[in-house]
């Protein structure tokens, strides 16, 4: 281990409560915290043999944790923000979908096998939540995703052969 190597083990054994309050500070996520002090603990190991000036040490030391807190905190934001995309197109989905479905498929969805007719009635008519539906049928969640993939799979096949005579896009003026 080298002096530099020693002297960062020093550093932290001295300070790491402190340093670890001060990154909660900026994060508000402990487990966050402790994992960019991790992370800079291990940049800062790696980087160490380049290190010229042992009496920088420390404030060389909080460059990284600091650098590595902007970036925790850039990564949070762009996981919100993916996430509030993904959750505004989940909710306009539904009125889209609603308005580009001929409305013919309601006669079709008797004819569908009984076990994906109720799927699809649960699931994509009435917006249960498919972890739901899975446990009420007693089948993993998997074979949920395989089954209601199916009845709209053949719902459409049924759709596509029974109406062609929708002159819309919307559907407004199906014929069958």
């Amino acid at each position: 281990m080298t002096s530099i190597d020693q002297q960062l083990e020093a550093l932290l054994a001295e300070g790491r409560q402190r340093l670890l309050q001060y990154i909660q500070h900026k994060v508000s996520d402990p487990q966050g915290a402790e994992d960019i002090l991790q992370n800079s603990l291990l940049k800062a190991l790696q980087a160490a043999p380049g290190l010229r000036s042992r009496e920088k040490l420390v404030p060389w030391f909080y460059r990284i944790v600091q650098h590595a807190i902007v970036d925790a905190q850039r990564q949070r934001a762009r996981e919100q923000r993916i996430h509030q995309a993904y959750m505004a197109e989940q909710e306009a989905i539904p009125h889209e979908d609603a308005t580009l479905i001929c409305e013919c498929f309601r006669a079709l969805l008797p004819s569908l096998k009984e076990a994906y007719r109720l799927l699809i009635e649960k699931i994509d008519l009435e917006g249960e939540d498919p972890r739901e539906v899975a446990q009420q049928l007693g089948i993993t969640r998997n074979n949920l995703h395989v089954r209601l993939h199916r009845a709209r799979r053949q719902l459409r096949e049924r759709l596509e052969a029974l109406c062609t005579a929708c002159t819309t896009p919307d559907h407004s003026d199906c014929r069958c």
